[in-house]
């Protein structure tokens, strides 16, 4: 039988493919990402560290005090060339997303702040599919439809209804992700959500995650057999009593 070889004190611990990459493994993939969508990239942002090392300098020059100006300038040039990267990034990656099924979705679910967005959509149209996303927070109930203006109009009024009639003093609000007039495109999803006027507080948003969560959704709930009305159903109280 083979030994297995001891672990030495300098051995590498054999890296585990399941780690997340570091802090700078993520901005580099962030920046190739950007520079791949768009080769001006490194010029913008050598521009703007550069542009604002050399305006620190000048205040410097002009008031006293040129190397902490200068070192100031730099930190400010870097802050705002980290801004725009992730705003570079931002773009490239709707870009990829474009024309994806569910890439609304995915969009939906980056505004974090004050938001819970549920990991599948809530109806889903199985001729056209067309789907509704749904995200909880402060403003209420977020209904969010990727899908052709005209179809995806009525699969959301129909979902608003359902959610009005379990959830009757929580406001739900409708928006539609698209490029037909009238529709959200996908960098306008975000803001659009922030800036609804908020209604519940924390422990309310959480009673209405859970009350949605026995709702459930479209994938969860079980079909109604066809010819059945389910407003008339009346159980059969034979079958009850074993007969």
């Amino acid at each position: 039988m083979s030994e297995e070889p001891r672990k030495g004190l300098f051995r590498r611990k054999p890296k585990d493919p399941n780690k997340k990459p570091g802090r700078l493994a993520q901005m580099k993939q962030v920046y190739q990402l950007s520079a791949k969508h768009n080769k001006a990239t490194p010029w913008l942002l050598a521009a703007a560290i550069l542009g604002c090392t050399i305006l620190g300098l000048l205040a410097g020059l002009l008031f006293g005090g040129a190397v902490f100006t200068t070192i100031l300038g730099f930190m400010v040039g870097l802050l705002l060339g980290m801004f725009m990267l992730g705003r570079f990034a931002e773009t490239a990656a709707f870009a990829q997303m474009e024309g994806q099924p569910g890439a609304f979705g995915a969009v939906l679910n980056t505004a974090r702040r004050g938001y819970l967005m549920d990991d599948q959509p809530i109806a889903i149209d199985p001729k056209t599919r067309d789907l509704v996303f749904r995200s909880t927070g402060r403003a209420g109930v977020v209904l969010l439809s990727e899908g052709p203006k005209g179809r995806s109009a009525r699969l959301l009024s129909r979902e608003k209804k359902r959610h009005e009639r379990i959830l009757p003093n929580v406001p739900v609000h409708t928006l539609q992700g698209g490029n037909e007039e009238g529709q959200l495109k996908m960098k306008q999803v975000v803001s659009a959500v922030q800036k609804l006027p908020r209604k519940l507080n924390k422990t309310e948003v959480l009673a209405v995650r859970n009350r949605l969560a026995a709702l459930g959704t479209q994938g969860t709930r079980p079909p109604i057999p066809k010819g059945i009305d389910p407003n008339k159903a009346r159980p059969n109280h034979k079958a009850m009593r074993g007969r």
